[in-house]
């Protein structure tokens, strides 16, 4: 399908084009016919929507203000991105976006010389830009720019603040723009998003003194003792003789804003004012996400990545299946802690900003004071856990195993030292599918199994995935994680009655005599596909879904390893350190001796497609489990057959 830019985008190819052929009265349409072209490809394409609509105007002026890529333009989160990337030379390609083989749906440094940083999790921008900026510095390069932009939902982060407090320091030439929609993928909360509310409605003035503008907001909304705060930076006896301060010129911030971020003319004024002035400034801009697209305004969650939708109807587009469907993962999950909850009082559920996308949100509006949000927080939201945890409260912390990694030292110091009952329910575990490599969950298996005191499992299917939540519930096992992978599940029938699992016992899927299948998780069910080709091709294979990597059930290890010396282990996760390392550790402990082969992730970086795409490329799809077993049994007749002709 071929999308036809406007006019004026169709003769932008990089951005030198923007500023050379272009005054400041063309830029209002070009920021229309930029979001008409992110609507047109979206819209057939799929793909993030509201939150690249919502940064079109700035997109536009930062490209014409900024000589890209020498200044350096670094975006926070990467959802927002698409007008970026039409203006940097990938308009001819952007319905590629997402797509296997196809540009990524983020910024990317390997992707063009105008993505300055890859990102893909939430409030890295602020650190990046100052790192880039100190390191202009320190090559005595005074003249190159260094912006971030973040979201007012990615700054409840902590390292957004470690960022910013380091920055007021350094004296560096960055700027950072607060995009500013009260509104991240679910509703912001915390102090924070009532301070930046507020400050969009508070009179505010400009003040010179000491080269620094001034805003004063209510920061006694963020904290009940700014003037703490305030005796940590270098303007601290001013602020400690306010009540009200400024929470940005506390932290050596000079403070712009805030002002109307689809107004492109005004924004490219401001922001020529602001490449003249030295150190660290904000500037703060009101946005709106889904601008443009009243539907997208109007519901901005839903709009977050609707899928395919009509652009003219708003009807979002979804093929209804004839017979019932397996529910997502995350569903089973949802609908599975209310549940347990109404059965056992002290279960609460904790997710970092992530509700709608864990399905969290079916408890919060059941049993709203026994299910939180902390906002993009993992750290937080870990170690809030290990709190409710010795409370005797047993909290189900719900966070996407790529982010989980932000909290890994929590895991470590918080719960697995202390030994308490968390139960982590690792969301988007194995490769995640279009989101690409900041989002696939390749490693939780390798990083968790190395924990003392951590239990660490994954089910093959719904019924599983519900009996494992109960079982680490019903006992005080200590800390416990589960894994499932992003999407549906196997069982129409989903809600079975709960049963409790023998922790660390995995089950015989399939009896066999030729070669053993030892599974992990979902991907199990590729074996069960896999057994029933290699049956008609006269192999007979067994199957055992171990469910536990960590304890190993070592009666049934055992037990495969007394009967076969042909093993084929398959697990949607990084090899290193994974199930199957597991398994032949303890091969070698015990001194058997067999042909293993081990399917999953690679060690390499795994870009974004679909996930039966990603399955294949990494080779452990039904086909790879086919081959593998298939090379075995080959292995062994060419064995027997120079045996023979010894």
């Amino acid at each position: 399908m071929d999308f036809k830019a406007g006019k004026l985008l169709s003769q932008i190819e990089i951005p030198s084009d923007l500023r050379e052929k272009f005054q400041t009265s063309d830029l209002p349409q070009i920021s229309k016919e930029l979001r008409d072209f992110i609507v047109d490809v979206v819209s057939v394409k799929g793909g993030h929507f509201g939150a690249s609509l919502g940064v079109v105007e700035l997109s536009v002026a930062l490209h014409y203000v900024f000589n890209t890529p020498e200044d350096q333009i670094v975006w926070d989160v990467g959802h927002q991105a698409y007008g970026h990337k039409i203006l940097t030379g990938r308009r001819k390609i952007f319905h590629t976006n997402r797509k296997y083989k196809g540009i990524s749906g983020f910024p990317k440094r390997s992707e063009s010389e105008y993505d300055t940083f890859g990102v893909g999790h939430s409030s890295t921008s602020i650190s990046a830009a100052l790192g880039m900026a100190v390191g202009s510095r320190l090559q005595n390069d005074k003249q190159r720019q260094h912006v971030a932009v973040i979201g007012d939902g990615a700054m409840t982060a902590g390292l957004a603040f470690e960022g910013l407090n380091h920055g007021g320091v350094e004296d560096s030439n960055m700027l950072v723009v607060l995009n500013d929609n009260c509104m991240s993928i679910d509703p912001n909360v915390g102090a924070l998003k009532e301070y930046l509310t507020d400050i969009t409605t508070s009179h505010t003035y400009n003040k010179v003194k000491d080269e620094v503008w001034s805003l004063l907001g209510k920061i006694s909304k963020f904290g009940p003792n700014a003037q703490a705060i305030a005796q940590k930076v270098e303007h601290g006896v001013k602020s400690a003789m306010l009540k009200q301060s400024n929470l940005f010129e506390s932290l050596n911030f000079r403070y712009f804003g805030p002002i109307d971020g689809h107004d492109v003319t005004h924004l490219v004024e401001v922001l020529k004012d602001l490449k003249d002035i030295p150190g660290p400034k904000i500037l703060h801009i009101l946005t709106t996400k889904g601008k443009g697209y009243k539907l997208a305004e109007e519901d901005q969650t839903k709009w977050h990545a609707p899928g395919l939708f009509n652009k003219d109807t708003g009807e979002i587009i979804k093929v209804t299946p004839k017979d019932p469907q397996p529910p997502k993962y995350q569903d089973v999950f949802g609908h599975s802690i209310v549940e347990l909850a109404e059965k056992n009082d002290k279960i609460v559920g904790i997710t970092p900003a992530m509700p709608s996308g864990s399905s969290l949100n079916i408890m919060m509006k059941a049993m709203p004071e026994r299910a939180f949000d902390v906002g993009i927080a993992e750290q937080h939201a870990v170690t809030f856990s290990a709190g409710l945890a010795t409370r005797g409260m047993i909290p189900f912390c719900n966070i996407y195993s790529s982010f989980m990694q932000r909290a890994y030292d929590q895991v470590i110091h918080d719960v697995a030292l202390q030994n308490l009952q968390v139960i982590f329910c690792l969301d988007r575990a194995g490769v995640a599918g279009a989101d690409g490599p900041t989002h696939h969950g390749a490693y939780d298996i390798s990083y968790m199994r190395c924990i003392p005191n951590m239990i660490v499992s994954a089910p093959m299917n719904e019924e599983e995935l519900r009996n494992l939540m109960y079982t680490a519930q019903a006992d005080n096992h200590g800390p416990f994680s589960i894994r499932y992978p992003r999407g549906q599940g196997v069982m129409p029938s989903w809600k079975t009655p709960f049963k409790k699992i023998k922790i660390g016992q995995g089950r015989k899927v399939k009896s066999g005599n030729d070669v053993a299948i030892l599974s992990i998780g979902h991907i199990g069910n590729y074996a069960v596909t896999a057994c029933q080709n290699l049956e008609e091709k006269n192999i007979s294979t067994a199957h055992y879904d171990m469910r536990f990597v960590k304890p190993l059930d070592e009666v049934l290890l055992h037990e495969i390893f007394g009967k076969f010396d042909k093993i084929v282990t398959v697990e949607d996760g990084c090899l290193q350190g994974g199930m199957g390392s597991a398994i032949i550790e303890f091969m070698a402990d015990h001194g058997y001796h067999a042909n293993v082969i081990r399917l999953g992730i690679p060690d390499k970086i795994i870009e974004h497609g679909s996930q039966d795409q990603l399955y294949a490329e990494c080779r452990y799809d039904t086909n790879a489990i086919v081959e593998a077993c298939m090379k075995l049994m080959d292995e062994e007749s060419e064995v027997s057959k120079n045996k023979a002709s010894a």
